[in-house]
């Protein structure tokens, strides 16, 4: 599933990866199974048994088909799993890898490289075939997708005397409309205090935390400052609060209570708003434009194929499967993701016309920070947007800038 920013990483994973740099190197790959019955070993990370079930009938329907067998394995934990996995010389032949986690993963080799191999690797999102490219090669197909849209209650919105002509387009109107549904215990806005939901702001002020190629670290520029200091005057007028703040673990859950009016998510919100709140009525909308334009994010996984399987061809076979048209469809319409191929969303949008605005922020979306190394940097910073209210976004900011050149320094991507 897409929602992959939302776990914590495991304190074992940075063991595991030492590991795995020293055993998973660039080198001659393991000789390949290319005859006979073979069998294949996917990992996932799961939202749900609906997901389970849908990834176990499309693998059972492609061994039918190719005589193969598949086994799928629900990881626990998949980041440390699959670090203990390539430490130990034995991994799975496909699993799920997070836009966060495949640059580790390729820098270290632990990655074959299958792009070139893709029925139809042009038919993907240019953003998420970059997510999954490393030095110049792409290396494993995007699974699927989700962004960032404004889901609105709107019994309340109306309750407010307000109408759909008011639904915001600017960080003012998003101000305004906030300030006005903040009353009789409820919030007129609750996000995360993450930087993977905040970062649309940064993206809608004119800037990023890094250069384009993440070769460098941005974030201490005025436009950044300028997003992270309106979402502080957000707090300070108590017409935005995080989640904690309303005894809520995410925005999605103070959202379905009642105690927030309006909510940043991704398209995960709306398989959870039918199975715990399906008396709520709401409507997602873009996300208002800042200063700078449009923006949201994006995340995204693919399948990963180990350097160290035996069955690579196999496996690639079974991941063009795993990504032609009617499995992604099928996957968006049980999962809750949209598919990544760009040449699908038109149809996922007629087919689920109330996700049109995360669909529509696909093409303007930014993708979280992925350089090697960096997931305990931004960990640490959304450590310290918890404390916005009362602390200088511009030195958050230099924090981040200062921990984050420390790291992209030894970088090569």
């Amino acid at each position: 599933m897409s929602r992959t920013k939302l776990p914590l990483v495991a304190c074992g994973l940075a063991v595991s990866l030492l590991a795995t740099a020293c055993s998973s190197g660039f080198g001659q790959g393991p000789s390949q199974v290319t005859s006979g019955k073979q069998e294949i070993k996917v990992l996932i990370a799961t939202s749900g048994s609906p997901e389970t079930a849908a990834v176990k009938r499309a693998a059972d329907a492609w061994a039918e088909k190719t005589g193969n067998s598949v086994t799928v394995d629900i990881a626990q934990n998949i980041d440390q799993q699959l670090g203990q996995a390539f430490a130990g010389n034995n991994p799975p032949d496909v699993f799920y890898t997070s836009g966060e986690q495949f640059p580790t993963y390729a820098q270290r080799g632990s990655l074959y490289a299958y792009g070139d191999k893709l029925k139809d690797s042009k038919a993907f999102s240019p953003l998420l075939t970059r997510a999954f490219t490393y030095d110049d090669k792409m290396f494993c197909a995007p699974k699927d997708q989700s962004t960032l849209g404004l889901a609105v209650n709107t019994d309340l919105w109306k309750k407010a005397g307000l109408t759909e002509a008011d639904y915001p387009r600017t960080w003012d109107d998003l101000a305004r409309v906030a300030k006005k549904l903040t009353k009789d215990g409820v919030t007129g806005l609750t996000v995360n205090a993450d930087y993977n939901q905040l970062g649309a702001f940064f993206k809608q002020s004119g800037s990023w935390l890094t250069s384009p190629d993440q070769k460098k670290m941005t974030a201490t520029d005025k436009a950044n400052v300028r997003a992270l200091a309106y979402v502080k005057e957000l707090l300070t007028q108590g017409v935005l609060k995080f989640p904690k703040a309303l005894d809520s673990g995410w925005g999605g859950e103070a959202f379905g209570k009642g105690k927030a009016a309006m909510t940043i998510e991704g398209n995960w919100l709306a398989g959870m708003m039918e199975k715990d709140f399906p008396g709520t009525s709401y409507k997602v909308v873009p996300l208002p434009e800042g200063p700078g334009g449009k923006g949201t994010m994006a995340f995204t996984n693919c399948w990963g194929i180990a350097a160290k399987s035996r069955h690579q061809a196999a496996a690639v076979d079974l991941v063009n499967h795993l990504t032609s048209d009617s499995s992604q469809l099928t996957f968006a319409k049980v999962v809750g993701v949209m598919p990544s191929k760009q040449t699908l969303l038109d149809k996922y949008r007629r087919q689920n016309p109330e996700s049109a605005a995360w669909a529509d922020g696909a093409s303007y979306a930014q993708l979280p920070v992925s350089a090697p190394s960096m997931r305990q940097v931004m960990a640490e910073f959304n450590t310290s947007l918890a404390g916005l209210a009362d602390k200088d976004p511009a030195e958050l900011l230099a924090g981040l800038q200062k921990n984050g050149a420390s790291v992209l320094g030894g970088n090569r991507r």
